[in-house]
């Protein structure tokens, strides 16, 4: 006897948990709710369903938000369906059971946007513990979206089991930005916002500023409430918007319009008077405003607000705003908060604009030294200097035409514009600049005249249309250092390329023969020459090796920049503006000046975001202006250069 009751006892047991653990019976007791749900009903039948503890309830809304939940006609029950065809795929929400039966008899659930948002909500408490890592970041990134007050609690509790590094920092995040505005008590939110003090996001400082909304409050004698700051009329507000509020507050009675005064004078004309005042002097303000007067005196008329009667409702009131948020200890603390965030994020601004600077004085030093080395050592103003920076941007295209890896293609587009562009270098030298040293103004002209022959020349080969130089996929994205700070990978490489060039042509200069030879015949050539050095040939290489120069910075610039037969245009006057106020001749100049007009530019730039124009426009006024003082640049040249 004792067994088998021990045996009804088990089974009663078992079928109560399997029960416990069966979904379905949820779903009809909320089947009109979830049959055809509204953002007003569906809360009821979601917190019921999330209070079940079923397993299914995470799947179920998952296929629910995506439409995938069909309702059987005869009797109301929920499956999980697959439309195909007129038949459907059916699968038992507690069982799994798998079946097949007429799509005709079976009715979609179709939640609308809003209830699915609603259904998301409910849905990120299960996956932010879910074993698939994508799913959990997207749960992260719902909260994000829409945070919420009943998304603390499980977000904080799958903190600790988090196993991911990087999304468990954002989940540490999250939990701040929703305590600071959720928390139970106000110590656990001002402990949230206190913490955030060095988080410069974009997000932390939205949860501050919404903490720290604010509105107008009811004019009064004494400010009430938790109050923002006290607007003082005249200053932080305007005369006849402080009246206003007193009228919408029914603490001042409302202006008459002049509309107003003149239907109620012509309403109440008596023997052509109207207030005592005959109708053919009613021709001025003032006139009008006493027949008005003595009509309200009469109670006719509502009362006339004067100026007087406004200046003195408004003075014996006090105009304020209040926080939406009533404790003044979290407002305190958000404010203190922010105002810490803004001085750190002033601070990154700094440092990103300096990034920037510097990332725009490297392309600028790489554009300009190849000319700072033949305008100081042969004396000549090369205009075609662009077009050698074009035609190592072409380089580096057509090198990629043949070598589809581009990492491969930059390797040798780098040398194989150094050659192309020197060689192209030499050969007008020979034909050309050679003959007409010591002439600068024919020089000027001939090189401008190659330069617009190059172009054409360009347009001829590659056509009008930008061509693509495409930068290795490792190069793709940002340096992302914060909210605020960042910097590509292309200008980043840009700016280590500059190094290295900088590093290799003081190595040339410094340490070989052929770089002895350079500088001694830009400081004396007539002694040079007397020492057995060929002033021609150095003049030569000098000439080849500032155009290779040039053809390499054409394939760094060709990376981010478009590619056209115009494209040295756009670098030929920043390139002659670096080696003047630098000093000609002179690599610390060059780096100097690229400095100089890097910073400037970019500091002009802050001021006026909108209009790099006029930045480029005052640049230019603010180099003239220095160059008249300092005319022979930062570091001034020495030798021939210095003497012409």
């Amino acid at each position: 006897m004792f067994r088998h009751l021990l045996m009804l006892l088990c089974w009663v047991g078992i079928v109560g948990t399997a029960q416990a653990q069966d979904l379905q019976p949820v779903l009809q007791a909320h089947a009109d709710e979830i049959a055809k749900p509204s953002r007003s009903s569906v809360s009821v039948a979601l917190d019921d369903l999330v209070a079940s503890g079923a397993p299914q309830v995470s799947a179920f809304l998952e296929r629910w938000q995506d439409k995938g939940v069909w309702q059987r006609d005869a009797d109301g029950v929920f499956f999980f369906g697959t439309e195909t065809g007129d038949t459907l795929a059916l699968r038992d929400i507690d069982s799994d059971a798998e079946s097949t039966a007429p799509a005709s008899g079976f009715l979609q659930l179709k939640p609308n946007g809003g209830v699915r948002r609603l259904i998301g909500t409910a849905l990120v408490q299960f996956q932010l513990t879910d074993p698939d890592l994508a799913r959990r970041q997207s749960a992260v990134d719902s909260i994000a979206r829409r945070p919420e007050a009943d998304q603390l609690a499980p977000l904080r509790a799958s903190v600790g089991a988090e196993t991911d590094a990087a999304l468990k920092a954002r989940k540490i995040q999250l939990t701040n930005f929703l305590s600071a505005s959720f928390g139970d008590t106000a110590a656990d939110r001002i402990a949230a916002i206190t913490s955030m003090a060095s988080d410069t996001s974009i997000e932390a400082r939205a949860v501050m500023n919404q903490i720290l909304s604010t509105k107008t409050a009811t004019p009064s004698e004494t400010p009430t409430g938790n109050v923002a700051r006290v607007l003082t009329p005249g200053e932080d507000i305007s005369p006849d918007a402080a009246y206003a509020q007193l009228v919408a507050a029914d603490l001042a009675p409302a202006p008459v319009p002049p509309a107003a005064i003149r239907d109620a004078l012509a309403a109440n004309v008596v023997n052509g008077r109207v207030g005592g005042i005959p109708t053919a002097r009613l021709n001025t303000d003032a006139a009008r405003a006493t027949a008005y007067a003595a009509l309200a005196a009469a109670g006719t008329v509502p009362p006339l607000v004067t100026a007087r009667d406004r200046q003195d409702a408004i003075a014996g009131m006090t105009f304020y705003e209040v926080y939406d948020e009533p404790d003044s200890a979290v407002t305190d603390a958000a404010r203190a908060t922010l105002d810490s965030i803004e001085t750190r994020v002033a601070a990154a601004q700094t440092v990103d604009l300096t990034l920037d600077a510097l990332s725009l004085a490297s392309i600028y030093f790489l554009a300009a030294i190849g000319l700072a080395i033949t305008f100081g050592v042969m004396g000549v103003i090369n205009m075609a200097h662009g077009e050698f920076i074009m035609m190592g941007a072409y380089t580096g295209y057509v090198v990629q035409l043949f070598v589809p890896d581009y990492t491969l293609s930059i390797i040798i587009a780098l040398p194989l514009a150094f050659a192309v562009t020197f060689a192209a270098g030499v050969v007008m030298e020979r034909l050309v600049i050679r003959h007409l040293y010591h002439r600068p103004l024919e020089t000027l002209l001939a090189t401008f005249g190659i330069s617009i022959a190059l172009q054409q020349l360009a347009k001829n080969i590659f056509g009008t249309q930008a061509r693509p130089l495409t930068s290795p996929a490792w190069l793709d994205g940002a340096w992302v250092i914060s909210d605020v700070i960042q910097i590509s990978y292309i200008r980043i490489a840009i700016f280590v390329l500059a190094l290295l060039f900088l590093g290799l042509i003081l190595f040339v200069l410094k340490r070989t023969r052929l770089g002895l030879e350079v500088r001694a015949v830009t400081q004396n050539p007539g002694m040079a020459a007397s020492m057995g050095i060929n002033p021609d040939r150095i003049n030569m290489m000098t000439f080849g090796l500032g155009s290779g120069i040039a053809g390499i910075a054409g394939v760094a610039i060709g990376l981010y920049a478009k590619v056209t037969s115009e494209m040295g245009a756009d670098y030929i006057v920043q390139s002659f503006m670096t080696v003047v106020v630098g000093g000609v001749g002179n690599v610390w100049g060059t780096l100097a000046g690229a400095s100089l007009i890097g910073f400037l530019q970019k500091g002009i730039e802050w001021f006026n975001p909108s209009n790099t124009l006029a930045a480029q426009t005052y640049m230019v006024l603010f180099i003239i202006l220095f160059i008249q003082f300092r005319p022979k640049g930062i570091v001034a040249q020495k030798g021939r250069a210095a003497a012409d």
